[in-house]
């Protein structure tokens, strides 16, 4: 497993980030536990959730995930050094007018929710989930500056911010002195680019944030596991079913025969290979359901793309953003 530096702060983070949107949801809690000691054995140090993991599941009030987390952390008795957690904040959790949005006493109030659920002092990531345009970025930006000020929070990021937004809240943070986002989530793979290309990317890298994409694997379509004649049922086919078309298929076969020709690796190896490639990607966030899911993921730890491989999935993939 690589480490690498988180934007400009002074993170080190495994080449894959741990996500945690299927804990309390399609895994349950003995699965998660099993999940997330297999992934630290294999030298992932990078954990990634979020307040409102997973509110659209029936009877799931939100913060299941964190306290997933919170219950490993503390029966895996793990240094706290040697574990990065990345959490999010902006969504509906819980009952009262306040209960959603970067508002200043949402956030404050929402992490001390994090911070408990999770049983740590302080979170290393501290999330915007998406932007509020409800709420002043000058706003939040300073309530999540008095956190950091606090020692509650050690760095912040954000995540499905659009370039003009993100572009405003670095500008503010350094006309106004607060703190400034250190990384963006956004949502990046092979069938879905341009809408990190077109302008994120170049922010990230004018900037020098740390990128995290999430699904990776668009949503399992990536793994190669659905084709024109399958019948196959999934809690996230809905998501997959978007990239259903004749290019993206030929896409798989392209992935199951670079993947054949490199050794052996799996189409969802190299797709997530062809996220690791690229100098601007920090950390691509998995989602493994299984233990088996969680294998083939590690399987992409230190698998490169030449720059000829790369840039044949560069060109298949251009017009399919």
């Amino acid at each position: 497993m690589e480490y690498r530096k988180l934007g400009r702060t002074d993170l080190n983070v495994s080449e894959l980030c741990l996500g945690s949107m299927q804990f309390g949801w399609t895994a349950d809690e003995p699965l998660a536990l099993r999940i997330l000691d297999e992934a630290f054995a294999a030298g992932i140090n990078f954990i990634d959730t979020a307040d409102i993991y997973s509110t659209w599941v029936e009877g799931n009030p939100g913060g299941v995930a964190e306290s997933i987390i919170g219950r490993w952390l503390k029966r895996s008795a793990i240094a706290r050094d040697r574990v990065v957690i990345a959490t999010k904040v902006r969504g509906r959790l819980g009952e009262g007018p306040h209960n959603e949005g970067l508002s200043r006493l949402h956030i404050i109030e929402a992490v001390e929710g994090s911070l408990r659920r999770l049983g740590v002092d302080a979170i290393d990531l501290y999330q915007s989930h998406w932007f509020d345009e409800n709420t002043p970025i000058e706003e939040t930006l300073a309530a999540f500056s008095d956190l950091v000020s606090q020692g509650k929070v050690r760095y912040i990021g954000c995540s499905n911010y659009p370039a003009w937004r993100l572009t405003e809240a670095i500008w503010v943070s350094r006309l106004h002195q607060l703190k400034e986002y250190a990384c963006l989530q956004p949502h990046y793979n092979l069938v879905h680019r341009d809408e990190f290309e077109r302008e994120l990317a170049d922010v990230c890298r004018a900037y020098g944030l740390g990128v995290i994409p999430y699904s990776p694997l668009a949503g399992g379509f990536l793994t190669g596991k659905y084709r024109p004649d399958s019948t196959i049922e999934s809690a996230r086919l809905r998501s997959a079913r978007r990239h259903f078309n004749e290019r993206n298929w030929k896409l798989l076969d392209l992935l199951a025969q670079m993947g054949k020709d490199k050794g052996g690796h799996s189409t969802s190896q190299m797709a997530l290979a062809w996220l690791l490639s690229d100098p601007l990607v920090t950390s691509p966030i998995i989602g493994p359901r299984s233990l088996e899911q969680l294998k083939d993921n590690l399987g992409a730890a230190g698998l490169h793309l030449t720059p000829e491989e790369k840039q044949s999935l560069d060109t298949a993939t251009q017009l399919l953003s």
